[in-house]
């Protein structure tokens, strides 16, 4: 399958989910994250949920990042070169939805991906290698390739793994995890 048929197939059955199925494999999600050794780091990015997407309801896990005491790192895109800059998340942070419907920080003290930790990754399906597929516009690759090597990269994902080997490019960054309501996987 190319990317561009596995977009249309996650795309697809994630519309099939109802809100309370969101709600539940969200919620499972979060309860497979504890049980990673992730939780000695200090800088954690995440992404906040577009909820028209049907995307993982990403709450529950900065409740858990807000538990723990963590520097918790959220995006702003920049759909000119594709880019994302990266802000602390405060109590004065203020949130604002994009023309594309993702939640943003208006403002707010930035932070260079080099100190990122762990990078929670949205994604539409994963493969069993590592491979993910996203909505196509390399953001997360991007952002990536500015991490340091060992910054864990985790895809959150309402699907089990695909068996079928994604196409890949050589700007393609492969997860080190991907957490699914059902378990986890390692790469």
């Amino acid at each position: 399958m190319t990317k561009t048929q596995i977009r249309k197939k996650y795309k697809a059955l994630r519309q099939t989910l109802s809100l309370d199925n969101v709600e539940d494999f969200s919620l499972a999600i979060a309860n497979q994250l504890l049980k990673l050794s992730i939780w000695d780091k200090s800088f954690y990015h995440i992404f906040l949920t577009i909820e028209e997407q049907k995307e993982i309801n990403t709450d529950y896990i900065l409740n858990i990042l807000a538990g723990k005491d963590k520097h918790t790192v959220i995006s702003k895109s920049n759909f000119e070169d594709y880019s994302m800059t990266h802000f602390l998340l405060t109590d004065s942070t203020t949130i604002k939805k994009n023309h594309y419907n993702i939640p943003e920080p208006i403002e707010g003290i930035e932070i260079k991906s080099s100190q990122l930790e762990v990078v929670f990754i949205p994604l539409l399906a994963f493969d069993n290698t590592g491979n993910r597929v996203g909505y196509g516009k390399g953001f997360y690759d991007r952002f990536l390739a500015n991490c340091k090597p060992e910054t864990l990269k985790i895809g959150l994902s309402f699907f089990e793994v695909d068996t079928e080997i994604f196409e890949t490019s050589e700007d393609d960054i492969k997860l080190d995890y991907c957490v699914t309501p059902k378990q986890v996987f390692q790469f």
